[in-house]
């Protein structure tokens, strides 16, 4: 059977702990992964070196790259399920997502704020609305309320594997 623990832990996974039973099943699982996403990326990236943190070579993306990614796509997808398009510094900071400079410390903060201010924006909507038309984009591409909340997860963890798999892979080529 396998280990359904969090890193570090002997605690199972946040879903697995039967916490926010107050709260509609797909917010929940959404809280959920955001939660596992905190949990694995600070145990798996929070002790890489700054070399290692910002590792980058034949299109493998940084460790850096994926958390910043992580903590602006949050806030992107939440802002198209609340029914608005982006704002000016969220497309701001779309284009300069790729830039590199900022430290493991701040990039940890930023993912920290953005996955507290997600935990709020979520527990706000409306779960009964969930099959509501949501626009995305500058293309205004059609989905719904729900596969905007079911995103946030997927992409999330998406990124957090990509980040923790770089992550197991600079720490060997860094023992080498």
């Amino acid at each position: 059977m396998p280990d359904t623990s969090s890193p570090g832990t002997s605690l199972p996974e946040p879903w697995l702990r039967g916490t926010l039973t107050e709260i509609s099943a797909v917010p929940r699982a959404v809280l959920h992964a955001l939660e596992l996403a905190r949990i694995d990326l600070t145990h798996w990236c929070g002790a890489l070196t700054a070399d290692e943190f910002n590792f980058s070579r034949e299109g493998i993306a940084s460790v850096a790259f994926h958390l910043r990614h992580i903590a602006r796509s949050i806030d992107r997808l939440l802002t198209y399920a609340e029914g608005h398009p982006l704002d000016s510094v969220q497309i701001t900071a779309l284009k300069n997502e790729a830039q590199e400079g900022a430290t493991r410390d701040e990039l940890f903060a930023e993912l920290e704020s953005s996955l507290t201010r997600a935990a709020s924006r979520i527990r706000a909507l409306d779960a009964t609305r969930l099959n509501e038309t949501r626009a995305v984009g500058m293309k205004k591409l059609p989905t719904t309320l729900g596969g905007l909340l079911v995103h946030v997860a997927d992409h999330t963890q998406r990124h957090a594997g990509q980040a923790i798999t770089t992550a197991k892979f600079v720490r060997v080529l860094s023992k080498s």
